[in-house]
Order: C-alpha cells, then sequence, then structure tokens
C-alpha cells in the first residue's frame, strides 16, 4: 500500500474515529463487537457468521452490514478490541516488565482462543490494539541500549514462544489418547532417537503437576537468558 491509497475502512474508523454509525434497533458497532468476541469465545471462530451474530442481538442479518461491511472487517474490529491494554512498562527492569508482558499475553489467549487463529490469517497488525501491544514490548527492552532491530527481533521471539506456548497448552490431547510419555516408551528406539530418549528416561514428559503456566515461565525464562546475553554484549 503506497501512502496515496486509502486505509481500508476498518483502519479509517479505528485510527481517525470515523462519523458514527446510524443506529438501527438500538444497535451500534460497539455492542455488535462484543456480541461478536462473546460468541467467538463461547464457540469457537469457525461458529462465528454474521447470521449466528445477528441471532444472537435478535436483529436482521442485514442491519449488522450498516455498522460492520463484512467478515473481514469485523475480525479487524475484534482484533483491536479483545485484548486489555497492556501492562504499564517498568522501563527500568527490562526483564521484569518483558516477563509481564509475555505472562498479560499469555492470559490474553487464554481469554480468547480464537485470536490465535485470527491474527494468523489477519497478518501484521496495523489496528491501535495489538500496536499498543508491540510498543509496550519495545518500550520494556528501551533501557538495553539495544539497536532497534534487535529489540524488535527479541520482542517476536518471545511473541511466538507465547502463542507457541498457549496453542500447545489449549489444544492439549484428546481425552482418549494414550499417556504421552507411556506411548514414547513404547515406541522410541534410543539407537535412533538416542537424545529424545535420554530425555524420556530423566522423566522431562512426565506430566505429574500439570503445571502449565509453570512450564512456561521456565521456557520463557531460558529466553530471556538469551536475550540478557545479548544486552551484556552491550
Amino acid at each position: 500500500m503506497t501512502t496515496d491509497e486509502p486505509l481500508p475502512r476498518a483502519l479509517e474508523i479505528l485510527w481517525r474515529d470515523g462519523p458514527a454509525t446510524r443506529r438501527t434497533r438500538g444497535l451500534n458497532r460497539e455492542r455488535i463487537v462484543a456480541a461478536a468476541i462473546e460468541l467467538a469465545d463461547s464457540d469457537g471462530l469457525a461458529a462465528l457468521s454474521m447470521g449466528r451474530l445477528a441471532e444472537r442481538l435478535k436483529c436482521g442479518t442485514m442491519s449488522l452490514y450498516r455498522h460492520v461491511a463484512n467478515k473481514d472487517e469485523l475480525l479487524m474490529f475484534m482484533l483491536s478490541t479483545a485484548p486489555d491494554p497492556p501492562p504499564n512498562t517498568n522501563r527500568t527492569n527490562w526483564r521484569g516488565a518483558l516477563t509481564d508482558w509475555a505472562c498479560g499475553l499469555w492470559d490474553v489467549y487464554h481469554r480468547h482462543p480464537w485470536v490465535l487463529q485470527a491474527t494468523a490469517a489477519a497478518g501484521p497488525p496495523a489496528d491501535p490494539g495489538q500496536l499498543a501491544w508491540l510498543d509496550a514490548g519495545l518500550a520494556a527492552l528501551e533501557a538495553t541500549e539495544l539497536a532497534e532491530r534487535d529489540k524488535l527481533a527479541a520482542v517476536m521471539a518471545v511473541l511466538h514462544f507465547v502463542r507457541g506456548a498457549v496453542a500447545l497448552d489449549i489444544e492439549g490431547a484428546p481425552d482418549d489418547a494414550p499417556e504421552y510419555p507411556a506411548l514414547l516408551r513404547r515406541v522410541l528406539d534410543p539407537a535412533r532417537f538416542p537424545a529424545l530418549a535420554a530425555a524420556v528416561e530423566a522423566g522431562v514428559f512426565d506430566d505429574a503437576n500439570d503445571d502449565h503456566l509453570a512450564e512456561f515461565r521456565s521456557g520463557l525464562d531460558q529466553l530471556l537468558d538469551g536475550i540478557d546475553a545479548k544486552v551484556g554484549r552491550r
């Protein structure tokens, strides 16, 4: 997109607070977006349609289109609205600030699991809601004196780690699936996969405590150790 091209209508509304839409039976964009988020939270993104949303709001489907042009535009409004504001950034303690940022995202994705799927399809964020989180992540590294490119690389590494950890935690294994460590012990050939066999033998896949948040925090600490080494070299 060049600077001469107009912004997509949804971004125009989100950034420039376009003219208020005409109310129809008490409808407005905010109410429609809130209902869409509730529907996606409860039933998943695949269940979200303009027809089901109209049923939930007890209105005609065409009434929705007076406020939201299409489902893609609705998703952009949802992605900008669903996350809470990012945590306040402590710019004197970058590690603590980035930990709070990552844990805040962990909470957002668990409250709104559909966001993972929607962001993957939507591409790089350009709305104020998501960019507020990116800005907070970069601001957390302000005191490190890292180059701006390195700050972005660090924040994106943490972001991808959080998304991957949440996806594994949410999806999990089916209730009728065999216990994973026991399954690995049955199928693994130590001669073929010696490192993995050693990990299984050490019990790293045993999930006795089932504390996924603790596992997440442990992995996050290791990632932050790598960023810390980069900061130290500066």
